[in-house]
């Protein structure tokens, strides 16, 4: 089954055009299910049924792996098995009317705007570090990217004059997101006086690693953010991923469409967007409990 590894990967990259990260994931799903196909004596695409299929999630149940990571893994054996179907080397795709794995969804943690407000006070341009790092902060919340998408903008994507960055997201899909007057005016200040110094070779990207001149890097910027948020003293545990939450969270507070919302994320699903209506109604919640008489008359009965 192994050798069919490539073909695979030649499908998700040159059709489907997925990212290197999903693909690393992909493949390391894919070697697992080989694994225990192996261990069944089974080599050929055409044993496999989709109670074989359905015995392999109930072992990664069984092992206590993580309903999100469950759900990924079936994602891939799908796709590996939509491949082995369309190239025929399997007569029929085996796993297509498999469910999914019931995910608890999770309430996203985001900074409050008092929050967002505090981490931005301890942002600095006293030199050149500091200066990058504040703009790529408010650059991060301004827009809301992933932070994948981040570290790999160029200067050919911002079009400050307009307001707007082009965005390469999940599989190179493009889309324009507007960009806030407050990180307009830090990346032409980073640009202007800041970035020329951490150049040490010919580049596009944007964000300079003061080192060796090369793109920052995810793990980079998460440890930049990190500081910051010390700094601050914000106790929230907090990722470039939060800063994009809060973004979300603190657009929809303030009455943009959740359709909008979710071109503006990439989100392919308007599902996974919906996530931060959960985070409006707990706020609305919260609001009625301190200053709504009636909850006011309930809580002193209690």
């Amino acid at each position: 089954m192994e050798k069919y590894i490539n073909e695979f990967k030649y499908y998700v990259y040159g059709d489907l055009r997925l990212s290197d990260n999903t693909w690393f994931s992909y493949e390391s799903d894919i070697k697992q299910y080989i694994t225990y196909l192996d261990k069944k004596n089974i080599h050929d695409p055409n044993d496999i049924t989709t109670t074989i299929i359905r015995n392999y999630l109930k072992t990664l149940k069984n092992r206590n792996i993580a309903a999100s990571s469950q759900h990924r893994k079936l994602s891939a054996i799908r796709l590996f098995h939509k491949f082995l179907h369309l190239e025929n080397l399997a007569k029929e795709d085996v796993s297509k009317d498999i469910d999914s794995p019931k995910q608890i969804k999770h309430i996203p943690v985001c900074l409050s705007m008092e929050e967002i407000d505090i981490l931005f006070k301890v942002l600095n341009t006293d030199n050149v570090r500091e200066t990058r790092d504040k703009a790529m902060i408010i650059f991060a919340y301004s827009t809301g990217l992933r932070v994948s998408e981040l570290v790999n903008i160029k200067l050919s994507d911002l079009h400050l004059d307009m307001q707007y960055v082009q965005v390469y997201g999940k599989g190179n899909k493009e889309r324009i997101v507007p960009i806030g007057e407050q990180a307009i005016d830090i990346l032409n200040y980073y640009m202007t006086n800041s970035r020329p110094k951490l150049i040490k070779k010919h580049t596009d990207m944007l964000f300079l690693n003061a080192r060796n001149g090369n793109s920052i890097t995810r793990q980079g910027f998460f440890l930049i953010l990190k500081k910051k948020a010390q700094d601050a003293g914000i106790k929230k545990r907090i990722s470039p991923h939060i800063l994009r939450h809060s973004y979300a969270s603190h657009l929809l507070k303030n009455g943009v469409d959740l359709r909008l919302i979710q071109e503006l994320l990439g989100h392919e699903d308007i599902s996974t967007t919906e996530h931060y209506i959960h985070i409006k109604n707990d706020d609305l919640n919260q609001t009625y409990i301190r200053f709504h008489p009636r909850s006011q008359m309930e809580r002193r009965k209690k």
